[in-house]
């Protein structure tokens, strides 16, 4: 699969906007550990990649929207699972400035850095994906995180995995 979709998604990519094809940034990980996530790249090329997408965000590209409606755009991470960075499941692996910004007004925040962060979550898959505009949307996926990693168990990772897939079918509405 992956050697069939990579180059579809690259060779979209390179057609639809000049630029690098691949996008990494800086994410905290276990213990606050920096790594780089990498992701195809979705927006227009810029220099401001500490900023949240938000719906109808003028960088994302055509292709792009593709890729982040169907979350195509998450698949290199799994070469961050391959090198430990990340796990198929966990709490998803937030831009450096909310681990700054949110540690100071989550109590319950730096828990989730306990865990290996993961490509997909129990919060994204309760409807805590996308744009977190008030600290209240950060906190509920806080408390999904700690309930992820307190029930944790392979029957719960499936079905996060299942309720993924499901999500990418039938489409989420704070997917862009």
């Amino acid at each position: 699969l992956f050697v069939t979709v990579f180059p579809v998604i690259a060779i979209a990519i390179r057609i639809d906007s000049p630029g690098p094809i691949l996008f990494k940034q800086l994410r905290p990980g276990r213990n606050n550990r920096l790594f780089w996530c990498y992701k195809f790249r979705s927006m227009r090329t810029n220099t401001n990649s500490e900023m949240q997408a938000t719906k109808n965000d003028l960088r994302i590209t055509r292709i792009g929207a593709f890729l982040r409606k169907t979350s195509l755009d998450e698949l290199p991470q799994f070469y961050n699972v391959l090198r430990g960075d990340m796990s198929v499941v966990g709490p998803r692996p937030n831009l450096i400035v909310h681990l700054e910004e949110y540690s100071k007004v989550i109590k319950e925040y730096p828990l989730r850095h306990w865990v290996t962060p993961g490509i997909t979550g129990y919060a994204q898959v309760n409807g805590y994906r996308g744009e977190t505009r008030e600290t209240y949307q950060m906190a509920k996926r806080v408390e999904y995180d700690l309930l992820y990693m307190e029930n944790w168990s392979l029957k719960l990772d499936m079905k996060i995995i299942w309720q993924t897939v499901a999500n990418i079918v039938k489409g989420e509405e704070n997917a862009y």
